[in-house]
C-alpha cells in the first residue's frame, strides 16, 4: 500500500508575525467576524478574519493590537495562514483566569468540510506589544468562535459546534464528516487547557452555524443559547456539560441566523447584544440589554449601532466597569472593523450616562476593490 497523502486540515498553519503586501488592507476585499480581549495591564488585542472575495478557502486570521485603551490600533501584526484549500476562520480570543491569552481560530478542508477543527495557541505576556506564542495545537473537531465559560468548581467549557449541514464548496476527496459528534457541543477541560474532552451536546432545532454560547447561572446549570434559523435555541445541562435537555425556542427574540453576543458581567449581571431591527429579520440595531435575574427578564436597551450591515458582536470587560464590543460593518462594502465602549450604566439607561462611551471606533479598515 503506498503512503497515505497528507490531511493538510490536521497540519500547523503557517504563523506570519511580519506580514508581507499580499497581506496588506489595500489588497483585502473582504473582512469581519471579529473578537476581542484586554490584557491584564491594559493592551487591547482584536482579531477577525479576511481574504478572498468572500468566505472560502483564501481566508486568514488577522491580529492587531492598541496599547491606548483602543483610541489608536497596531496595523495587522500577526496572521495565521493554511496552505491550498484549507482555510482559517471564525477567530476567537479569551484571556483565562491564569492570566494566560487565548487565539482560537477553526481550520477546515473550503467553506465546511463536515469536520472542521478548533486550533489554539497563547502567550504568557499579553501585555507585550509583540508576546511569544506557543506552537498551535488542535484541540477539538468543530468550530468555536465564543469565548470558553469557566465554572464555579474550576471546569473550564468551549462551545465547540460540529454543524449540522452538508459539506459545502468541498471536494468529495476532502470531505471529512463526523455525524457522530454532530451538534452545539460542551468541551471541557479539568486542568486548565492543558487537555479537552468531549463531553456533550445537543442537537439544537434549526441550528444554523451554531456559533452557541455557554453561560453558568446561579443554580448551578449551564444554559446554552445557540443560533438558529428563527432566532435563537437553548438548552440546558444539570451535569457540567454532559448531558442536555431537548433543545426549546429561547424567549429572547432575535433575527434569524446571526451571530449575538453574552456574558456575565463583574456585577453578576448578564449582558446581551443582539439586533433588534423594526422588520424583526435584518442584521442592524445593535443593542445591548442586561439582566438582573439570571436572563429571566432583560432591562434597558443601549443602541449600539443602527446601521443596516453591522454584526457579529464579542465583547469583554475592563476592571474598571467599561465594556469593549467589537464587530464588523459591511464586510464587502466599508469593510471595517469597529469598537464600541460603554458601561453597565449606559446600557440600563438606554442611553450614554457615564461618560465612557465611544461610538464606531475604527479597529481596521480594508481597502482593496474586487476586480471586474
Amino acid at each position: 500500500m503506498g503512503d497515505q497523502p497528507v490531511d493538510l486540515a490536521l497540519q500547523p498553519p503557517s504563523i506570519i508575525t511580519k506580514p508581507g503586501p499580499e497581506y496588506a488592507d489595500e489588497v483585502r476585499i473582504f473582512q469581519g467576524i471579529p473578537g476581542i480581549e484586554r490584557a491584564p495591564g491594559g493592551r487591547l488585542w482584536a482579531t477577525w478574519y479576511g481574504g478572498g472575495p468572500t468566505e472560502g478557502p483564501w481566508n486568514y486570521v488577522m491580529l492587531s493590537s492598541s496599547d491606548d485603551d483602543g483610541h489608536t490600533w497596531s496595523g495587522v501584526k500577526l496572521i495565521i495562514d493554511c496552505p491550498g484549500q484549507v482555510r482559517a476562520f471564525d477567530p476567537c480570543l479569551w484571556l483565562d483566569p491564569t492570566g494566560r491569552l487565548w487565539l482560537f481560530w477553526a481550520q477546515g478542508w473550503s467553506l465546511w468540510d463536515g469536520r472542521g477543527g478548533v486550533w489554539a495557541m497563547t502567550t504568557d505576556e499579553p501585555d507585550a506589544a509583540d508576546p511569544h506564542w506557543s506552537a498551535p495545537r488542535r484541540l477539538c473537531n468543530g468550530v468555536m468562535m465564543n469565548k470558553p465559560t469557566v465554572l464555579s468548581n474550576g471546569d473550564w467549557l468551549l462551545p465547540a459546534a460540529v454543524w449540522s449541514r452538508p459539506p459545502i464548496q468541498c471536494e468529495p476527496e476532502n470531505e471529512r464528516l463526523t455525524p457522530h459528534e454532530s451538534g452545539s457541543n460542551a468541551v471541557g477541560s479539568t486542568d486548565q487547557g492543558k487537555t479537552w474532552k468531549l463531553l456533550g451536546g445537543c442537537d439544537v432545532e434549526g441550528r444554523s452555524c451554531d456559533e452557541h454560547m455557554l453561560v453558568e447561572r446561579a443554580d448551578g446549570s449551564v444554559w446554552l443559547l445557540a443560533r438558529t434559523t428563527y432566532g435563537i435555541g437553548e438548552s440546558v445541562s444539570e451535569d457540567g456539560g454532559r448531558t442536555w435537555t431537548p433543545s426549546n425556542v429561547s424567549a429572547i427574540e432575535h433575527v434569524p441566523a446571526a451571530r449575538f453576543f453574552i456574558r456575565r458581567l463583574a456585577s453578576g449581571n448578564l449582558l446581551l447584544v443582539k439586533h433588534n431591527p423594526p422588520d424583526g429579520k435584518t442584521r442592524s440595531h445593535l443593542t445591548a440589554y442586561v439582566s438582573l435575574d439570571d436572563g429571566g427578564t432583560w432591562q434597558g436597551g443601549y443602541m449600539v449601532d443602527e446601521r443596516v450591515q453591522v454584526s457579529y458582536p464579542d465583547g469583554t470587560q475592563g476592571p474598571d466597569g467599561i465594556l469593549y464590543l467589537i464587530y464588523d460593518f459591511e464586510r464587502t462594502g466599508a469593510k471595517q472593523i469597529l469598537m464600541a465602549t460603554f458601561t453597565e450604566e449606559d446600557v440600563l439607561a438606554g442611553e450614554p450616562v457615564s461618560g465612557a462611551v465611544r461610538q464606531r471606533v475604527v479597529v481596521n479598515q480594508a481597502t482593496g476593490v474586487k476586480e471586474r
